[in-house]
């Protein structure tokens, strides 16, 4: 890997073209809003640009894949945003796992498999360093970018709450309002809103609430079953993972969601004394110290569960 500047970086968008911008499996906004934001900047100066995931875009972010067209060409240069590793990658977007010219990235556990990197751990969201990047480029955003970025840099503070926010997260968030992004319709959206279908799968999940380490890890299963009851979407699971965290005395909560194959993808979030990424590492995934994911493959959930309870256990330095 060999670090750039976003100054090269912006020199390297400028001197290529036929981009591919990948995403994490199961993408939230930042994923998404940076994704988005950067196709349609590249599309504003001429180039072609195609976003790609594995997985399908949830149908919360509408606002923001509504009227885009894929455009019919041969990548020739790939970039990943808000992929920490690429083993976060799936279906179709695996292919160009080892084929990645540039990532861009705020994750500090980045490992680091793309030729060349700009990563800023310290960034509360990738979106933040989209935005950054296209006014190096001297590309003015114009609405649909707007509110690409705000959904990004807003779903990754949690609504700006998050100790990782900085006063320049305002005021990017605030020339980005000046451009058009529509703030209040994007919050209300991504934290206000919840369809009978989510609340069903909410209701239930929290029906799996389980407890180790006298209370200081908290465990919920949004499990196959529980979906195709409740009719919720990948899209619903949005914000689940903040659930079993929210509860007092809780120093690490973990969310798994049951896929396919034998595949258990976990969500973690800890308190200011526990790495949720170093816990995720342990298991080819990664993220930030106080939210980071990954997949465990394994016979049965119950087995999936234990793996990734033993290792929180042994995080926050407990017996049991």
């Amino acid at each position: 890997m060999t670090a750039i500047t976003l100054e090269q970086a912006a020199q390297i968008l400028r001197e290529h073209d036929n981009y591919l911008v990948l995403m994490h499996k199961s993408p939230d906004g930042d994923a998404v809003g940076s994704a988005y934001a950067l196709c349609r900047a590249l599309r504003s100066i001429g180039k072609k640009a195609n976003p790609l995931c594995g997985d399908e875009i949830p149908e919360s972010y509408f606002f923001i894949t509504d009227g885009f067209e894929i455009q019919d060409f041969a990548p020739e240069y790939i970039i990943s945003v808000d992929l920490a590793t690429a083993d976060l990658l799936s279906g179709t977007a695996k292919d160009y796992a080892d084929r990645i010219d540039l990532c861009i990235d705020h994750h500090g556990s980045n490992t680091g498999y793309a030729k060349l990197s700009a990563v800023d751990g310290k960034s509360p969201s990738c979106a933040e360093i989209i935005k950054k990047l296209i006014d190096v480029m001297g590309i003015k955003a114009d609405r649909e970018i707007a509110d690409a970025i705000f959904t990004g840099v807003c779903t990754d503070t949690g609504c700006f709450k998050y100790s990782s926010v900085r006063p320049e997260t305002h005021r990017i968030a605030a020339d980005l309002m000046d451009c058009g992004a529509r703030s209040a319709m994007i919050c209300r959206l991504m934290f206000d809103s919840k369809s009978p279908a989510k609340l069903d799968m909410e209701r239930r999940v929290l029906d799996t609430l389980e407890y180790a380490a006298g209370g200081k890890i908290a465990f919920i299963c949004i499990s196959r079953e529980i979906m195709e009851r409740s009719g919720a979407t990948q899209g619903d699971t949005e914000g689940v993972a903040s659930i079993p965290r929210q509860i007092e005395g809780v120093r690490v909560g973990i969310t798994m969601k049951e896929k396919e194959n034998g595949e258990y993808r976990f969500s973690v979030r800890a308190d200011d004394d526990t790495d949720a990424s170093e816990i995720c590492r342990k298991f080819g995934g990664g993220g930030h110290r106080a939210a980071a994911g990954c997949s465990i493959y394994a016979d049965s959930p119950e087995k999936a569960k234990d793996l990734m309870i033993a290792v929180c256990i042994e995080a926050i330095g407990e017996d049991s």
